[in-house]
């Protein structure tokens, strides 16, 4: 694997086999006792103290059974029904104030919409399986007779087809599934992808940002100069896959992956995706590459699509095992005093002495980056396995392969970094962390960049907007291991937007400032923020526009803890996957054949 050269005007990564050593480990299995039984094709084990796993981390190893622990996937009845009570609170205020609404607003108690042609249900939709796996029988009969009735999807205004794919076609498909095959939710799902199809009809077939619905036209995105995000091209396979396996047209099947056709040709010789392509030529362009805004559900779809036809299209198991090796030879880092685990950015650099391309590296992580560490270790235990349908839980050593264990760490260890983020003053993250050099004296592994004091107007960085990324791992991590922690790191964190982001009157409001107490809440939403913008239960508002086109999740954070908090036999891993915006698809076997065997 050819490494990335990095310009000599900065800090040079050292080109050791360092990057590759993360996965040695010193342990070996110890005290492991009798079975305690299997459950599916699974073998738990009981107080499995010393098996495959890396050495715990300060100050999050002092948490009761860290050591030894008995593998329990009951539910935690107390907790999860915790997090029930914040979805009602949160749908509550929205179906009281903004019922329909794409958007809500918690403080000022109002709905708006992302166009003025009107809303298409992105808060409804995207909350019905939520309210399906909690049991809210009231709400959800509310809810499925406003897509009855009130839905419609002939607005004549540009949606952006990566969101409107995994929040509402997603939303449709899980909600048709949920309900054993509801045929209104399937209806609804092939009115919208029929009216997204033209966004592939593109010199390459990689699609349009945006589409018409009124009009079923795909339109370029103006703000970036007409490419496609590597992550807005490649999210929308789960979704347009399984509805053409429901429905028997292989036209939603053909066009959403012939992307990953051109994406594989347009394959770089060192194996890293930048995070923009032309939609004209097929090609990547000169772009930052990094595992966070409009890069990471790329990476977390290489693995889905090949779990989500039970490992039959090979072609998916390559090109994952091709990028993780990638990741690992040139964006994976460790911090100088504690060693945490991280990733860094690579960004492009014309240099003013020659005019040549250079690449500098940024020790910069986005929350984003946080959906890692839980798809490593899923990945670990599925394409890194001997044997994938007899691996342990948690999983042996000599149950997995080599890559398989380097994965299997990497991704426990970027947990405990990204949970370390969450050691603030308010207990909750920032949006960006970064990470000191070597050489720096400044004290602690991560900072907030350029942070104000308090009482002054916060940087951008320090925000936090509920993402859901770090509480999605913890949910892998604890299905696939069922250590403790993973649920009392959870507890915390809820624990803390409970504490800091909770509106009296009705949902949940984002954070200015992780590092100042007490929290200062935002209400702004500007309407043409058109893509995760919006929330049922949370209303982010920004002072500048990000680059990500990126914002707060809404049911996402809450199913993924509602989910920690419930038995295993709730969503098994082995029979669901999730798009990316937490809506479970069943695993299925498809019934033709794909161009990517």
């Amino acid at each position: 694997m050819e490494r990335l050269k990095f310009t000599t005007d900065i800090a040079q990564k050292p080109q050791s086999s360092g990057f590759l050593a993360i996965f040695v480990l010193i342990l070996g299995v110890l005290g492991l006792l009798a079975l305690a039984g299997a459950a599916g094709t699974y073998i738990y084990y009981q107080n499995p103290g010393g098996y495959f796993w890396p050495e715990p981390r300060e100050p999050w190893a002092a948490i009761p059974g860290e050591a030894e622990w008995t593998v329990d996937f009951s539910a935690d009845v107390e907790k999860r029904d915790a997090v029930v009570a914040a979805f009602k609170h949160a749908w509550s205020a929205y179906e009281r104030d903004a019922m329909g609404n794409d958007e809500y607003h918690p403080i000022k108690r109002k709905g708006t919409n992302l166009t003025d042609a009107g809303g298409i249900g992105y808060t409804v939709i995207d909350s019905i399986d939520t309210m399906l796996l909690m049991g809210l029988d009231e709400e959800y009969t509310r809810a499925r007779q406003w897509v009855e009735s009130s839905m419609t999807f002939d607005r004549d205004a540009n949606f952006n087809v990566f969101e409107t794919t995994i929040r509402v076609l997603g939303g449709l498909l899980s909600a048709y599934e949920l309900t054993d095959g509801d045929q209104l939710y399937l209806d609804r799902a092939i009115d919208l992808a029929d009216r997204m199809l033209p966004v592939f009809d593109t010199p390459s077939g990689l699609p349009y940002s945006q589409v018409n619905l009124a009009k079923r036209v795909g339109v370029a995105d103006p703000d970036n100069r007409g490419l496609v995000s590597t992550a807005e091209a490649s999210t929308l396979q789960l979704e347009f896959r399984y509805l053409g396996y429901l429905t028997d047209n292989l036209d939603y099947w053909d066009k959403a992956e012939n992307v990953m056709k051109v994406i594989r040709r347009a394959r770089l010789p060192n194996g890293l995706t930048p995070i923009f392509m032309s939609s004209d030529a097929g090609k990547f362009m000169t772009s930052d590459i990094r595992l966070g805004s409009r890069a990471d559900s790329y990476f977390e779809y290489l693995l889905k699509q090949y779990l989500q036809t039970g490992g039959v299209e090979a072609m998916y198991r390559e090109m994952y095992a091709d990028s993780m090796q990638a990741i690992h030879d040139n964006l994976i880092e460790t911090s100088k005093t504690r060693g945490l685990t991280f990733t860094l950015e690579i960004h492009p650099k014309r240099l003013a002495h020659n005019n040549q391309m250079s690449w500098i590296r940024t020790l910069k992580q986005d929350h984003l980056v946080c959906f890692l560490g839980g798809s490593l270790m899923l990945g670990a235990t599925t394409t890194g396995a001997l044997f994938p349908s007899s691996v342990s839980v948690p999983p042996k050593k000599e149950e997995l392969s080599e890559v398989g264990q380097r994965d299997w760490t990497t991704g426990v260890n970027l947990i405990e970094t990204c949970v370390d983020t969450y050691r603030t003053a308010s207990g909750l993250s920032p949006e960006i962390v970064h990470f000191r050099e070597k050489i720096d004296s400044g004290k602690g592994d991560w900072f907030i960049k350029d942070a104000k004091p308090p009482g002054q107007p916060p940087v951008y960085d320090a925000r936090y907007i509920l993402r859901p990324e770090t509480v999605e791992s913890l949910f892998l991590a604890w299905r696939l291991t069922g250590h403790p922690k993973y649920r009392a790191y959870g507890w915390e964190i809820f624990q803390a937007i409970e504490t800091h982001c909770r509106v009296p009157g009705g949902g949940y409001a984002s954070v200015l400032n992780v590092e100042e107490v007490p929290v200062t809440w935002e209400d702004k939403m500007e309407t043409f923020l058109m893509v995760r913008r919006f929330s049922f239960f949370v209303l982010a508002g920004w002072d500048r526009v990000p680059d990500d086109n990126d914002g707060v999740l809404q049911s996402e954070t809450l199913k993924y803890l509602f989910l920690l908090f419930s038995d295993n036999t709730v969503l098994p891993l082995d029979q669901y996957v999730f798009n990316t915006e937490a809506h479970p698809l069943p695993i299925f076997s498809p019934s033709v054949r794909t161009g990517l065997f």
